[in-house]
């Protein structure tokens, strides 16, 4: 009973998310398409016309597993499979990843090695040159690993100076987000302040008011150490860039969440009511924060989202739940929606 109250809230939380993707499906490319949850998850996607969807793989390996699985999708019809091996637009994408790649030691031979052999830079350039919308990988491997390759395609937004990631969990007292739980070993100032700004546009999206808290184990001035100075500072960053934004901090987790206690320390705060974006100060922090609370609150998962990217792309994990792929999707197709024109890296 208790799981399917969770599954129905977090059903809730991702409906405005799932209505604007289905006003408009974009194209989306799935990396490890011959992976068993992404088929499953391809298939939702199908029914429900998030996306169109193009899978990476073997079209062959593919219509044999959706068989297997009993899916009812067509290899042609309702999904494309691309083939590294054989994509037409192969030497194009070599030659537009050597270009940017070739000052970093990547020989041209190299970068074939690399587009053709690895999945999430062939989805990056077809995303960067316009062929798809959107990406998802990660599923299988390394998040760094992914992150690389992202990083050397599409780079980042002119938002945001470094990436970062961010993890909604759905619990029985709410929602809450959480960053950066997969990216930054310790950001700067700066980068937090970016990093806050964008989750707080991305909140939105799912239809919360975003309340922002800045965390530390300093309470407003409590400590004074290098850590504590770097949440002020990105305080006085973002106060100055989004003066609109409900922010506060630096301040503990409790007194973020329990407005009670936040009273009794800091009259003063800007931030009414209980703070639903949770900004660490470092990936440890983030991280642990995130895993701790998803298993003692027993909450559902959403992302990681991730933040600061040039085009629409994002990191799933290998733990990742067919439901999550198809979040996922949708949250890709809402980035896809609000991108400005295509930038053709081929014809740079």
């Amino acid at each position: 009973q208790q799981l399917i109250q969770f599954v129905f809230r977090s059903g809730l939380v991702m409906r405005p998310i799932f209505n604007k993707a289905k006003a408009q499906p974009k194209r989306l490319v799935m990396a490890e398409g011959e992976e068993e949850r992404v088929l499953r998850a391809a298939q939702v996607i199908c029914d429900d016309k998030i996306a169109q969807l193009t899978l990476i793989g073997d079209a062959d390996v593919i219509a044999e597993k959706l068989t297997r699985y009993g899916l009812r999708l067509k290899v042609g019809k309702d999904i494309e499979v691309i083939n590294p091996l054989q994509h037409p637009n192969m030497d194009a994408y070599v030659a537009g990843y050597h270009r940017l790649m070739e000052r970093n030691g990547i020989s041209p031979d190299y970068a074939r090695t690399i587009v053709r052999g690895r999945n999430t830079a062939l989805a990056a350039m077809m995303v960067a040159n316009g062929d798809v919308d959107a990406m998802l990988c990660g599923s299988i491997g390394r998040y760094n690993r992914h992150l690389q390759h992202i990083s050397d395609i599409l780079g980042t937004s002119s938002k945001a100076q470094k990436f970062a990631a961010m993890n909604a969990l759905v619990l029985n007292r709410g929602t809450y987000f959480i960053c950066d739980t997969y990216v930054s070993p310790d950001p700067s100032a700066e980068t937090i302040a970016d990093t806050a700004i964008l989750a707080a546009e991305k909140v939105a999206q799912f239809g919360f008011t975003p309340k922002v808290a800045l965390l530390s184990h300093s309470n407003f001035g409590s400590f004074d150490t290098f850590s504590s100075r770097k949440m002020r500072l990105a305080l006085d960053l973002i106060r100055k860039r989004a003066p609109e934004l409900e922010v506060e901090g630096e301040m503990h987790a409790d007194a973020a969440l329990n407005p009670q206690i936040r009273e009794f320390v800091f009259p003063n705060s800007r931030l009414k009511g209980e703070a639903n974006v949770l900004i660490c100060p470092n990936l440890d922090a983030a991280n642990i924060a995130f895993n701790m609370v998803r298993i003692l609150g027993e909450g559902l998962p959403i992302g990681p989202i991730l933040l600061g990217t040039s085009k629409p792309a994002h990191i799933l994990t290998p733990s990742v739940t067919v439901r999550g792929i198809v979040n996922m999707a949708a949250l890709a197709v809402v980035d896809a929606q609000q991108q400005p024109a295509i930038y053709d890296v081929a014809a740079e």
